[in-house]
This record gives structure tokens, sequence and C-alpha cells, in this order.
């Protein structure tokens, strides 16, 4: 229990395995204290998969990286303001993925809210300081790396119990209040892992509820993306939703219940990204509540564009009964693909659900074989006229009028 090197030897990929023992040599040369703390920890326990790790070095985290560097190559990038570096590593030591490029080493630090929702005052401290400035128990966990300590397993703030008893829990009665993104992270967690928050920690989420109007446009919208990555997004949300922590961010969040993404059960989610659920979650909005949600979290402009869209669309889907193929087209190619497919998922109506899946399919890949510059030797002036003759065409074979390129040939000649 107390002793971790077999678990890390199994559970890490061979090369990530012989690179820890090589950065924790070189912190036991210059006496400094090293760690892996937090999420990976807590993974490691529970048995998942370790996708990468930060390090933190309880000292001189820049002094161990240039170290690193003297002994062994590559390059640092330090930022001193906060203790910590970046090496980028060299090419005999680069892994397989490359995502692994570079290993992130932190200076132990402490930190401090000066009012609720305020980002954190940060100073360098002790081991003991950093597992306390964490979330949760959890992800308060520490593993030792340097010699003769490699394995040992730190835990200062009864995280393991908690781990094996599947409860979240916060370090302090202030936590929410300090930073009210934890709220969200402990719902996260609750739903990904199947634990219950301790009835400790749900009961200080009501007193924090109202410091989330002070979080930042992207603090609140990192920790929804990072939600709606999950598979477990549908359930994570709801469960928002029942501890009133989404209608504090926007009225329009409110009803959970209406939207497309309410109907999806656990597990049921095709692979997705993450733009996608956000249409799932938000098509069965008005456009103007939409705009007006956009200026409480500042979508990037793609994913707003695709949100109107899928309003637009979503509310219009009565207007595409009795259109020809050429006229379905012409208004679905108007919006964004993404839209176009979120909406199609959804559709629950047969018709329409072959109408899109048709157009997705099939319809939105037909062209007409002759081009602009077959128009221009055919002695056609340059210009609208073009965009006309082979938006005809294109109709043309798209509703059946040409079946073969003789067919569209005599078309064109009628045309011209």
């Amino acid at each position: 229990m107390h002793n971790q090197a077999a678990l890390l030897e199994r559970s890490l990929p061979r090369d990530r395995w012989e690179l820890l023992h090589l950065v924790a040599r070189q912190a036991s040369m210059l006496r400094q204290p090293l760690y892996l703390v937090g999420g990976v920890v807590r993974d490691l326990l529970l048995g998942g998969a370790v996708k990468d790790f930060d390090l933190v070095v309880e000292g001189d985290a820049i002094k161990l990286a240039r170290a690193l560097v003297s002994r062994y190559g590559g390059r640092v990038t330090a930022h001193t303001k906060f203790g910590t570096a970046k090496w980028a590593l060299p090419e005999h030591l680069k892994p397989a993925a490359p995502a692994h490029a570079a290993l992130d080493l932190i200076s132990a630090r402490s930190e401090i809210y000066k009012h609720p929702a305020a980002l954190p005052t940060v100073k360098p401290g002790s081991i003991e300081d950093d597992i306390r400035r964490r979330d949760f128990t959890i992800n308060a966990l520490a593993i030792r790396l340097d010699e003769p300590h490699f394995g040992e397993l730190r835990d200062d703030l009864n995280g393991m119990n908690d781990l094996q008893k599947r409860i979240i829990r916060v370090l302090y009665p202030r936590s929410f209040l300090d930073d009210p993104t934890r709220m969200y992270r402990a719902v996260r967690y609750e739903k990904r892992y199947q634990f219950k928050m301790a009835a400790d920690t749900l009961a200080l989420i009501p007193a924090a509820r109202a410091s989330i109007v002070n979080l930042s446009a992207q603090r609140i919208r990192h920790e929804l993306d990072l939600m709606l990555e999950e598979r477990q997004v549908s359930s994570m949300l709801a469960r928002l939703e029942e501890l009133d922590l989404l209608s504090i961010i926007h009225p329009a969040l409110s009803d959970f219940q209406r939207s497309k993404l309410a109907a999806f059960k656990e597990g049921e989610l095709p692979a997705h990204d993450r733009n996608l659920v956000w249409l799932w979650w938000l098509m069965h909005l008005p456009m103007h509540e939409i705009e007006s949600l956009n200026k409480r979290l500042h979508f990037n402009a793609t994913l707003l564009k695709a949100l109107l869209a899928a309003s637009a669309l979503y509310a219009g889907l009565d207007s595409f009964a009795g259109l020809k193929p050429s006229q379905t087209v012409e208004r679905l190619d108007a919006y964004p693909s993404a839209a176009v497919e979120a909406v199609h998922f959804v559709v629950r109506d047969k018709n329409r659900k072959n109408v899109f899946s048709k157009y997705l399919s099939e319809w939105r890949h037909i062209k007409p074989q002759t081009t602009g510059h077959d128009l221009k030797k055919l002695g056609v002036e340059p210009g609208p006229r073009y965009t006309e003759i082979l938006h005809r065409l294109r109709a043309a074979w798209l509703d059946g009028e040409v079946k073969s390129g003789e067919e569209e040939e005599n078309l064109l000649k009628s045309i011209l």
C-alpha cells in the first residue's frame, strides 16, 4: 500500500518509466525531492491509464531542468515567475507518442486566494503546501521519486481512504468559494468514476453558488468544455442541473431536460468531438438565446456559427417537407456541415432523417461533369452566368433530370 514502485512499473509505458528514473536520478544528485502529484496518482491507484504527468520538485524545478539538459541534451523553456520549466526532450529520449515529446517540471508552491473566484497568488512552497492547494483529497496524493524514496506514497489528507470509499471531498470549507470551478470538477469526477460527494462537501455548494457569477467566461467555459468531452456528459449536466449549477451560468441553461443531449442514455453517445456535443446541448434554443449565452461564455467564431445554424435548422425542420433534392441541397449547403450532422443525428422522423442521410452521404457530393474551364472554352464570359449554369446542371443531376454525361451535354446545349 505504501510503496507504489511496482504499480508505476506496471502502469507506465517502458519509455516513460525509464524517463521517470532518469529524472529521479538527477533530482537525487541535486538533493531535490521529486514527486508525482494529483490526478496521475489518483488514476494509477484506480488502475486507469496514465496519459501524461507533470513532476513536482520540492526546490528549484528550473535548476533541475537545466541540469537534465546539460547531461542529456534537449532544451529548456523556463518561466521564472511561476518556477516552472518545460524540458523539450532530445531525440534519443523522445517517446513514440508525439504528445510526450516534452516534460513539465513544476516547483512546489502554495496558493492564496485574495477574494472568492480570484485567480490564486502563487509563491514557492513545500510539498506539503503543494498538496494542500489541491482541490480534493483524492487529488492530494503524491508518490515520491528520488532515491532512496522511489515509490513512497504520501497521503497527508487521507485521500487513499476517500479513494477506496469512492468519495469526493474538498480539503477545507472555503474551497468552493475560493475556486467555484471546483464544483463543476466535483460533478465531473463523481460521474466519471461513479463516486459520490461527501455530505459535508455537498453542503458547501449552496453558499458558494453565487460566486460563480464572478468567474470569467474562459474559466467557466473551460470546465464545460472538459465535461463535454466525457462519455458521461449527459449525466454530468443532469447532475449540475440538480445542484442548480447551470442556471447560475445563464438562464438559457436552466432546463437541461429540454435539450437533445438529455435524451442520450449513459454510453449512448457516438464517437464525437466537443463542438458536436455543444450543438446537441443547445440546438433547441432560439437563436437570440444562443446569442445571449455567447455574451456569457464567449464561444469561438466557428462554434458560434454552428450553434446559430443548428438552432435555425432544427427550428425549420418542417419547411423541408416536399422539397426536391436540389432544393434540399441548396438549403443545406448554406449551413456548416457540423450543424447538419448534429441535427441529422437527433431527428426522429423517418422521412426527414432519410433526407438528411441522403444529403450527407450522397447528395452534397454530386457535381456536374462540366466545369468552369469547359464553359470558358465554349465562349461563356466569366461571371455570375458560370454559377447559374453549373447550378442548373447540378440540380438536374440531383433531381434525376439527367443521368449521363450525354444527357448533361444536351441540357448544356439547350441552356446555351
